[in-house]
């Protein structure tokens, strides 16, 4: 397979005005501003290879949406170099832009006011899509996110799922080489993330689009990828295998419980019955609230719930993933331990 997408050693800048507080530093700012340089993307290269679904992660202010601002060619990075599918996106924004679909999952591409049916319509005479191809097109797009149940519906009338699966729709029209899902499942329950990332899956499947994922739910990325590129401050901190990276940092996972008193959760003993210590273990306790991230690749979930069941009283409990900063800090504490150990071989090596 080609590479679809190619980022080397790009970075973007910005200047920030430093306003020094109280009315005489916002008079002075007007007459001599001081400025510092800020780097929301630092250095990162990464390749993409056609039809691949990658997952581009990072906590917030990490430096995503400005990494894909500059994908998309809204931005011109300060220094590096963008190419996708042999075009420069900040230099061929017009040809380039048929040829890519933007998703964002807290704003909308369609007509508020429009049934969603003359939204499709209107992008159809945008792109220049003949009328064979647009008919394919929309039967397809039914097919897999199941539109017309809402297609004659004014857009201000769907519903928060229905809508993203006509965004996604909107996106995919003129049958773009590369398609920008940003927080595609943000907001929706449960069942209607389902069915995204199916239809997500199924369009990768069928049309080989090339996609980049940013999400802040750990569900989609395990469901649509097999690769992660996480950042966090600007810089690329991994970039590899979702498998490896549970391999070599753990699968953390969190318990959610809601105790009967304040004392109850002292009662536990994580270590003394799973052997769970240091970074592997995690224990936050407000009031009456607990909750408990453990490595579920050291203990299995279902025996740590039946030994709390077992071993306090509880009004409530519930099991999730542990968030994306958790990851992130788990990762660089693997990359300490493998830096000191480096230096330490390298100690005795000399």
């Amino acid at each position: 397979m080609s590479n679809m997408i190619q980022v080397k050693n790009v970075s973007k800048e910005f200047k920030k005005v430093i306003k020094e507080p109280g009315l005489k530093g916002s008079v002075k700012s007007l007459f001599h501003k001081k400025t510092e340089i800020v780097k929301a993307v630092d250095n990162i290269s990464f390749e993409v290879e056609e039809g691949e679904v990658l997952g581009f992660i990072g906590p917030n202010g990490a430096g995503k949406s400005t990494a894909i601002k500059m994908l998309t060619g809204i931005l011109t990075p300060t220094s590096g170099e963008i190419i996708i599918n042999g075009q420069v996106p900040y230099k061929n924004r017009k040809k380039y832009v048929k040829e890519i679909g933007v998703v964002f999952g807290q704003r909308t591409q369609l007509w508020w006011d429009l049934p969603l049916s003359e939204t499709f319509t209107v992008l159809k005479e945008i792109y220049q899509i003949e009328d064979k191809a647009f008919k394919q097109r929309m039967d397809f797009l039914n097919q897999v996110l199941d539109l017309e149940p809402f297609v004659t519906s004014p857009v201000r009338t769907l519903s928060l799922g229905q809508r993203m699966r006509a965004d996604i729709a909107a996106s995919m029209i003129h049958n773009p080489k590369v398609l920008f899902l940003d927080e595609p499942t943000i907001g929706l329950d449960v069942v209607v993330k389902d069915n995204i990332r199916k239809a997500i899956a199924e369009i990768n499947k069928n049309e080989k689009t090339t996609i980049i994922l940013t999400t802040h739910d750990l569900s989609d990325i395990e469901l649509l990828c097999k690769r992660i590129v996480m950042i966090d401050k600007g810089k690329k901190v991994y970039d590899g295998d979702l498998d490896h990276m549970k391999e070599k940092y753990g699968k953390m996972r969190e318990i959610h419980i809601t105790l009967k008193s304040d004392n109850d959760i002292n009662k536990l003993s994580f270590a003394e019955k799973f052997g769970l210590t240091g970074d592997d273990i995690d224990i936050a306790l407000d009031g009456k609230k607990a909750v408990v991230k453990f490595n579920s690749s050291k203990a299995q979930v279902s025996e740590l719930l039946s030994y709390i069941l077992s071993t306090i009283t509880v009004k409530d409990i519930a099991v999730g993933e542990a968030d994306i900063e958790e990851i992130i800090r788990r990762l660089y504490k693997g990359n300490e331990n493998d830096e000191t150990a480096h230096g330490n071989a390298a100690a005795v090596e000399a």
